[in-house]
């Protein structure tokens, strides 16, 4: 099981960011966030949303830390990319 972490940057609800993806499945990061406590709620759309308080176990739980450019690779790589807004 392979999860990735980028760096908590992302600014929303008065916290910082990371995504928290897989480039296998859903279904192995919904059992990852699992074990972190993550709430399912923190699920958009292709990845968890994790509060930068997080991120440090996330990665001691195993997630592999990578950039922001590498996430949305990896997760177009795998075909698991989805769109905020779906173009054409």
């Amino acid at each position: 099981m392979t999860v990735y972490i980028d760096p908590p940057t992302w600014p929303g609800h008065g916290r910082v960011w990371s995504h928290l993806i897989s480039d296998v499945s859903y279904d192995e990061l919904h059992a990852f966030a699992a074990t972190l406590g993550a709430p399912r709620r923190a699920f958009e759309r292709d990845h968890y949303d994790i509060p930068s308080h997080r991120y440090a176990a996330a990665v001691a739980a195993g997630a592999v830390e990578v950039s922001s450019r590498e996430v949305v690779r990896l997760l177009h790589g795998a075909g698991l990319r989805r769109r905020k807004h779906p173009t054409g």
